[in-house]
């Protein structure tokens, strides 16, 4: 089930929200583990539904085998020695600015002591971007591959150097405009590794519009409708027009300087960007921040919707400690309330 979060209840609507909701490491923690388990505690070892209790150093035990879990365990904060505050901090920033933000910026804002901490932290976000058996693009789809990299000293043309082969694939919608757009980094321009990009980015049945290059031709052959071009560069504009809004955004954000090795995880960040780029609410599942699994650390994964908050003025619901109920497995005997209103005790 799909849940659309509402902004000012489920996350928060403003930097002014954000402060006041986040403004400890144990409001952070309560967040994480109403996120994760909306419903009350479930064991990650047992699956129990039983509940447990919090202990003295924040782990849950569960009341049926005894095990002992870290809401943070298997998400993007597991094992950081980074302030929970800080992670948020750093998230909030990396979701609300429309063209991203640069690890320099996040060091100089938030007084992280090193740099390398600073872009480890936005890298963990970037790998986090991509949902789990996402939909493939469909319709009239264009494909393309570009190098991303500046020149270097001695190489002239089409030779690679530090350059990354780039597959990049655009929607065509009608009667004008481009859809979603797939990007990933390729081994090599042959038949394999374009029939690989194919087959995880593009739906089978799609029209598959490129260039003359024989490794599409007999990439397509069975599975999509291939239109080849030859010639004609400017009838693949939406890729033309992606690719070159990547490399700006490289230039602008990053300085360009980006290290090969880590740019699938930038290629992450571009594609989810530029896929959200007519949204206009933070934290939607169509927006910057999609809702959390409760037991996944992606990001952008859905899940079950919180449970249904009490008319309150409190700018931060899930903060009010006379809703949240004891980590026990049995629900409260008043008839007349329904646990599904009750949070966990976070």
């Amino acid at each position: 089930m799909v849940f659309d979060p509402v902004e000012g209840l489920h996350y928060p609507g403003s930097t002014g929200d954000f402060l006041a909701w986040f403004s400890s490491d144990v409001d952070c923690l309560d967040y994480l583990s109403w996120l994760r388990w909306p419903n009350g505690f479930v064991c990650p070892t047992c699956e129990s539904v039983e509940g447990g209790w919090r202990l003295g150093d924040g782990r849950f035990m569960c009341a049926d085998c005894g095990a002992r879990t870290s809401v943070t365990a298997g998400t993007i904060f597991d094992r950081t020695r980074t302030p929970l505050t800080v992670w948020f901090h750093a998230c909030w920033m990396f979701a609300t600015q429309k063209d991203g933000v640069s690890a320099l910026s996040v060091q100089r804002v938030l007084e992280i002591g090193s740099y390398q901490t600073a872009w480890a932290m936005l890298h963990r976000l970037r790998e986090a971007l991509i949902r789990p058996g996402r939909e493939r693009l469909t319709g009239e789809v264009e494909m393309d591959e570009l190098y991303v990299g500046g020149e270097e000293p001695g190489l002239r043309g089409r030779q690679k150097g530090r350059k990354v082969l780039v597959g990049c694939a655009v929607e065509r919608k009608y009667p004008k405009g481009f859809g979603r757009i797939r990007m990933a980094v390729l081994p090599d321009a042959s038949t394999a590794s374009l029939a690989a990009f194919l087959a995880d980015h593009v739906e089978p049945g799609a029209s598959l519009i490129t260039d003359g290059w024989a490794g599409y031709i007999r990439a397509a052959t069975y599975d999509y409708y291939h239109l080849p071009i030859v010639g004609e560069p400017e009838q693949l504009p939406g890729v033309h027009r992606a690719t070159a809004l990547l490399k700006r955004w490289l230039l602008s954000t990053h300085q360009g300087s980006v290290d090969p090795a880590h740019l699938p995880g930038y290629l992450n960040e571009f594609v989810f960007r530029f896929n959200r780029r007519d949204s206009r609410r933070r934290g939607s599942s169509s927006g910057h921040w999609s809702w959390p699994s409760p037991t996944s650390p992606c990001a952008t994964a859905t899940s079950p919707a919180p449970p249904a908050s009490p008319a309150s003025t409190c700018p931060n619901p899930h903060s009010r400690t006379d809703i949240r109920p004891v980590w026990s497995v049995r629900p409260p005997t008043d008839p007349g309330v329904n646990p599904s209103d009750l949070r966990n005790s976070g």
